[in-house]
């Protein structure tokens, strides 16, 4: 597995994969930035910086996250969430034909190990509320707002 750790403006992002792809995406507070990105993950790294600039809505690099089968059914489930809109974990249960299995996905969502690209940032509460996120409500309302920018509307 190679490595690779890139600044944003939430902190370092933390890259890890091989020629079978992604495997994980974490975010640091502190942290060396990489100054060579190994060749597997030069076309993530190009990827996240392209959606931190605010000229991407999507990613097309090879995943390869390790979870159990339910875990892939879940963070599948998440990447039929459209950029810049939202759902609840009731939404995502009955999506995934389970809505007894509530709890079982928000445990899924919070063991996603693919930070943005896989967008956990995108389940809300019910009552539209910011609900736990590994990395910081901070960082999940500002990744809201980053791919849901409020327009501020002229007065003239």
């Amino acid at each position: 597995m190679e490595t690779a750790q890139i600044k944003t403006p939430l902190g370092i992002a933390k890259i890890v994969g091989d020629e079978n792809g992604i495997s994980v995406i974490s975010i640091l507070d502190d942290a060396e930035v990489s100054t060579t990105i190994p060749v597997f993950l030069q076309e993530a790294v190009s990827q996240l910086n392209d959606y931190f600039d605010g000229i991407r809505t999507d990613f097309t690099f090879k995943l390869n996250p390790s979870g159990t089968e339910f875990q892939q059914k879940v963070w599948k489930g998440l990447l039929e969430i459209p950029f810049g809109k939202t759902c609840s974990y009731m939404d995502l249960s009955k999506k995934l034909g389970d809505v007894k299995a509530i709890r079982a996905v928000a445990s899924a969502n919070g063991k996603n190990p693919l930070w943005i690209v896989v967008p956990c940032h995108r389940v809300i509460g019910t009552d539209g509320s910011l609900t736990g996120y590994a990395g910081g409500l901070w960082r999940k309302k500002w990744l809201l707002e980053h791919e849901n920018p409020t327009n501020q509307q002229s007065l003239f």
